[in-house]
C-alpha cells in the first residue's frame, strides 16, 4: 500500500509532466493542500530518482529530452547578454542552462530554460535589478550554454549567428572540466 507522501509525489510528477512552463512551489502546495516546505522536501526526494526535475527562479519543471542539444562556449559583455539570448531564441533555440568552469570550485551550473523573447526580457529584468550579477562574471565573461533545438540544422544556424556576433569561442579541444578542489 502506498503512503500519502508517495501518492503526493506521484501527483507532483504528473502535474509537472503536464506543464508547459515552470510550476511555482506555492501553486503545487495549494493544489495538493500542503505547505510549501512539504513540496520542497518532496522535490528533494523526487530528484534522487528523477534528475530531469529541476528548479528555476519561476518554479519546478521536468526537462523533456525532446530536441537536439549542443553546448557552446561563449564570451560577451553584460550589455551584450540580451542580444546573445535573443539570437538563440529567435532562431528556435532554448537556452537550457548557463555554466562556468572555475579552477577552484569546479563546474557551477544554473538552469535557465529561456525559450522566447518574453523569457529573455524577464531574465534581463531580473539581472538589471542589481540583486545578482551574471554567473559569467566570475570567469571573466567565459561561460557555456546548453542549447536545445528541434534539429541539428537549427543548432548550426545558432552557431553561425553566435560566430557572426563574435560571441562564440572557437576551441579545437573539448572544454576543460575542472573538478572542485578539496581543502580538507
Amino acid at each position: 500500500m502506498r503512503t500519502g507522501g508517495e501518492i503526493r509525489r506521484n501527483r507532483i510528477l504528473e502535474l509537472l509532466a503536464a506543464a508547459t512552463e515552470p510550476v511555482p512551489g506555492s501553486l503545487l502546495a495549494s493544489q495538493l493542500n500542503v505547505s510549501r516546505q512539504v513540496i520542497v522536501t518532496d522535490v528533494a526526494l523526487l530528484r534522487t530518482a528523477h534528475p530531469e526535475l529541476i528548479s528555476t527562479s519561476s518554479g519546478y519543471m521536468l526537462m523533456h529530452a525532446s530536441g537536439t542539444r549542443r553546448v557552446y562556449k561563449v564570451k560577451h559583455s553584460d550589455e551584450e547578454t540580451e542580444d546573445e539570448l535573443t539570437c538563440i531564441v529567435d532562431l528556435g533555440g532554448t537556452v537550457l542552462d548557463v555554466y562556468v568552469e572555475h579552477r577552484v570550485y569546479g563546474t557551477i551550473r544554473a538552469p535557465l530554460n529561456i525559450k522566447s523573447r518574453l523569457d529573455v526580457q524577464n531574465f534581463m529584468r531580473d539581472m538589471r535589478s542589481g540583486v545578482s550579477s551574471p554567473l559569467k562574471n566570475i570567469t571573466f565573461g567565459y561561460h557555456y550554454h546548453t542549447i536545445e533545438a528541434r534539429s541539428q540544422q537549427v543548432l548550426d544556424e545558432i552557431e553561425s549567428r553566435l560566430r557572426e556576433r563574435g560571441y562564440l569561442i572557437e576551441t579545437r579541444d573539448a572544454p576543460v572540466i575542472y573538478a572542485a578542489k578539496k581543502y580538507s
